[in-house]
């Protein structure tokens, strides 16, 4: 007889019984976020707004991601750690998103992608350690090996994010790479010569942009993503050095480091002991 295949998916028992797993502070902030969502689900129905409704429909499917990364990785994840990721998803998503913070309060998304490259490194560190408890597999990793892996997993998931931002902007007609204003250009498109030299057009005090609904004029010139992308990608790179640099002490002392144990994620059969240790 077949044995009957697992489901990576979370029915609403297995969803419940996790949040009471986690105690009262964990289980309170799910149902406050929960329903704050739900909130503004319903608000967003009646006024029309699909796309806010099709945001907070993924919201909620994206607070069982803890619940569906212990059930299918056999991790434990710490309660703050826990914590931080729905606020995180909560920040991004609904007061990002629907009530525009990205545009009214400066640096939102600054703060967000920092926070985002300092969790993903700690989720590295938790994948490295199933890999270097698995008795199939014989070799060591030293603390500083774990810290550069960790830190490159972070990247990584930064870089693919930033993809997707601009496969959004050029499929979809978003804009999730945002414009900055620039009041310089240093290029050598406008080199007529062709010789690679650098053309500075610097003091830009206005821009005419010709459309076809019309002409468009701009304080000074609007970069479309560049620097956008790269200020996200410098600040994920801190947030991940900044892990690492942690885990990497937290391995080297054998687990003593009370920061660390907040974010890197246990495997089930170690209960609340140590995260991470090499072998």
């Amino acid at each position: 007889m077949r044995k009957k295949r697992r489901s990576m998916l979370l029915n609403m028992e297995e969803m419940k019984t996790h949040v009471r797993s986690k105690g009262r502070a964990i289980r309170t902030l799910y149902i406050f976020l929960n329903g704050l969502v739900t909130i503004t689900l319903v608000r967003s129905f009646f006024r029309g707004e699909l796309f806010n409704v099709l945001v907070c429909l993924l919201t909620l499917v994206l607070f069982m991601i803890p619940a569906m990364v212990e059930k299918n990785f056999r991790l434990r994840l710490p309660r703050f750690f826990e914590g931080v990721v729905l606020v995180f998803i909560f920040s991004a998503e609904i007061l990002g998103e629907i009530n525009c913070y990205y545009q009214k309060i400066p640096h939102w998304d600054t703060v967000l992608h920092t926070v985002n490259g300092f969790m993903f490194a700690a989720f590295g560190f938790a994948l490295l350690d199933m890999i270097n408890r698995d008795g199939n597999i014989k070799f060591q990793l030293s603390p500083l090996y774990l810290a550069l892996v960790a830190f490159c997993f972070s990247m990584t998931v930064g870089v693919l994010w930033e993809f997707f931002e601009f496969g959004a902007d050029i499929i979809f007609h978003t804009d999730m790479q945002k414009d900055t204003y620039l009041s310089y250009i240093y290029t050598v498109t406008l080199d007529t010569e062709k010789t690679n030299t650098v053309i500075p057009v610097e003091g830009i005090a206005g821009v005419t942009v010709q459309g076809a609904s019309g002409d468009v004029v701009l304080p000074t010139y609007l970069d479309i993503g560049l620097f956008d992308t790269m200020k996200d990608l410098m600040v994920n790179f801190v947030g991940a050095l900044v892990f690492s640099i942690i885990g990497y002490f937290f391995v080297k002392e054998k687990g003593e480091g009370r920061i660390a144990r907040q974010f890197i994620p246990r495997l089930e059969e170690e209960g609340d002991g140590d995260a991470i240790s090499p072998k």
